[in-house]
């Protein structure tokens, strides 16, 4: 038998692999219940310290980013896209909620986003 300690989503298992014998049977894990993963200190944000605006601009399905449509500074329209989301192979955009400035993009393209993550401010 092995033990090995395994990370999946944060969270820590302890694992025992029975090794084979040499047949085609597959070999049997045990897992232990999850430990709490350690936490890393969160880093500070320096787009959010450049002076993120009032309104942010939040992802309504959980996916990945596979566009950024605008930048810091630019000038948009309610209804303008500001991000493209992957999700279920579907890509959907994600608007300005007003007419407004880009205040700061908060992710960048291949980031995996929640539904409520923020992904812009705008001003």
């Amino acid at each position: 038998m092995k033990s090995y300690t395994i990370t999946v989503n944060g969270n820590v298992y302890d694992v025992t692999v029975e090794e084979g014998t040499g047949s085609t049977a597959a070999p049997v894990a045990r897992a232990a219940a999850p430990k709490a993963a350690p936490k890393a200190a969160p880093a500070a944000d320096p787009k959010a310290a450049a002076g993120a605006g009032a309104v942010k601009v939040t992802a309504s399905v959980p996916g990945k980013v596979f566009k950024v449509e605008v930048s810091a500074g630019q000038a948009v329209k309610a209804g303008d896209n500001i991000v493209i989301l992957e999700a279920m192979k579907m890509e959907i955009p994600v608007v300005a909620p007003q007419d407004g400035t880009i205040a700061s993009i908060d992710v960048a393209v291949g980031d995996a986003v929640e539904n409520g993550d923020a992904l812009a401010t705008m001003n």
